[in-house]
């Protein structure tokens, strides 16, 4: 079948205005994006986009709100947060020397127990020995103790402390005393901290 060129001509400027409807039905779409309407839904899913922020404000406040039951009456759990607050304020007292409890407790015990080996400070203090090496490397490289091999017994070691170590505790305890237990004492009363640090030393004594 052979098709006329007459009807090849006719059939083009149908293409052509296909094309062009095509065309300006794009361009209003592309129009309608910046209408009011659109804007509006814009609005709005930058609200939706807001509301989880909400929601996990909601969150927060039913965290607060949470009933403790039977950890309130535990005492350990009731030690343990009074041990988070009391050791968080410690280390605010004493932030400008880099102390922890820990390592002022070990500066305290080497003050007036010097020579003592590391075994008999780590026990004393409860601290495992391969923790309370670490401990020792972090002081000895402050240079606020040193180990000295013991002329009794060559495989130990006697700790002292350095002229450092010294001004540093003497630093600590002043911190430690006029703030730290100045506002326990403030908190508690002389009749109630008298009482509570005999209930703890029965408690870690006897239990």
């Amino acid at each position: 079948m052979t098709v006329s060129k007459t009807a090849v001509a006719k059939a083009q400027p149908a293409k052509t205005a296909t094309a062009k409807t095509a065309t300006a039905r794009t361009a209003t779409e592309k129009t309608a994006i910046k209408t009011p309407m659109n804007k509006a839904r814009a609005a709005e899913a930058a609200k939706a986009r807001e509301e989880p922020a909400q929601g996990d404000e909601d969150q927060g406040n039913e965290a607060a709100a949470l009933q403790l039951g039977e950890l309130s009456e535990l005492l350990g759990y009731a030690m343990k947060r009074a041990q988070l607050k009391v050791f968080g304020d410690f280390l605010r007292c004493v932030a400008p020397l880099q102390l922890t409890p820990a390592q002022f407790s070990v500066l305290l015990l080497l003050d007036k127990n010097p020579g003592r080996n590391q075994s008999e400070i780590a026990n004393t203090l409860g601290i495992l020995r391969p923790n309370f090496v670490s401990m020792l490397d972090g002081l000895e490289s402050r240079s606020l103790c040193e180990r000295v091999r013991s002329t009794n017994d060559r495989r130990s070691h006697i700790l002292l402390l350095t002229d450092k170590g010294r001004a540093v505790l003497a630093r600590a305890k002043k911190l430690v005393a006029t703030k730290h237990e100045a506002r326990l004492n403030e908190l508690l009363g002389p009749a109630n901290r008298v009482a509570l640090l005999e209930m703890l030393a029965k408690i870690a004594g006897e239990f």
